[in-house]
């Protein structure tokens, strides 16, 4: 049956894709995914790679990763009348996308330029695990890392640009009993681990990079130098436990 299915594959590791997400690929016709730049390689696409076959067409779908609206925006609409257009011509057709589907996913912003200039073209999503709950699975001893517990809360955010930002949101997640997953978080690191140590939260902070890929690091935050860091970084931050535990 021709449809578009978006696809979350993970963080990198190829045995994390869902059972659902596998069989998706491997009904697939076409297989689009995105790339920064024309003839470039895409990282949805190198996560998948052991799950698509020699015999289904690649559609590489140029997002460029700019600041500017226009740009964007243009690319989401070309992307959204190449899948459309997939799909009516009988093609059954997976747009990969790294970790989950819904969560900071530019595969998102495609489905809604498909729902507004293709509102007829059948849609399904299958969510994939994200970099921050694989982050905390994989997290070294002594003991575990559970993301939240029961009663706590859980705030994904980008890491803010600005050491104030971030101030704000480390009381307010204090105030809240909330865990913090600051995503993106790349070179602010130079100055949000001396931020955490000023208040004491480095030894209860977990350091993340290239989760799931070969050369994943996962570290307490208080054993990360305070250098940039690469893109595909985050930081889980805790600064409490629940008053009940084992």
């Amino acid at each position: 049956m021709s449809a578009l299915t978006l696809v979350g594959v993970g963080p990198g590791d190829p045995r994390l894709l869902t059972v659902a997400a596998v069989d998706a690929i491997a009904a697939a016709a076409v297989v689009a995914y995105p790339v920064a730049v024309a003839g470039g390689d895409g990282i949805a696409s190198r996560i998948a790679a052991p799950w698509i076959g020699p015999h289904q067409r690649r559609l590489p779908l140029v997002l460029p990763m700019v600041a500017e609206a226009d740009p964007r925006r243009q690319a989401w609409h070309r992307a959204a009348d190449l899948l459309a257009a997939e799909v009516a011509a009988g093609a059954a057709v997976v747009l990969l996308c790294e970790g989950d589907a819904s969560l900071f996913a530019s595969g998102s912003y495609v489905l809604l330029a498909l729902a507004r200039r293709h509102p007829t073209v059948p849609l399904r999503v299958i969510p994939g695990i994200t970099s921050v709950a694989a982050a905390a699975a994989a997290a070294p001893g002594p003991g575990p890392w559970p993301l939240a517990l029961q009663q706590e809360g859980l705030l994904l955010r980008p890491t803010p640009d600005q050491p104030a930002e971030l101030e704000a949101l480390l009381e307010r997640a204090a105030a809240a009993g909330t865990v913090l997953a600051l995503l993106k978080l790349g070179q602010r690191w130079s100055w949000v681990r001396p931020l955490l140590e000023a208040r004491g939260l480095l030894a209860s902070s977990l350091y993340a990079e290239r989760v799931g890929w070969p050369d994943q690091r996962l570290l307490p935050a208080e054993q990360v130098p305070a250098a940039a860091a690469p893109y595909f970084s985050l930081l889980l931050v805790r600064q409490g436990w629940p008053s009940v535990l084992p």
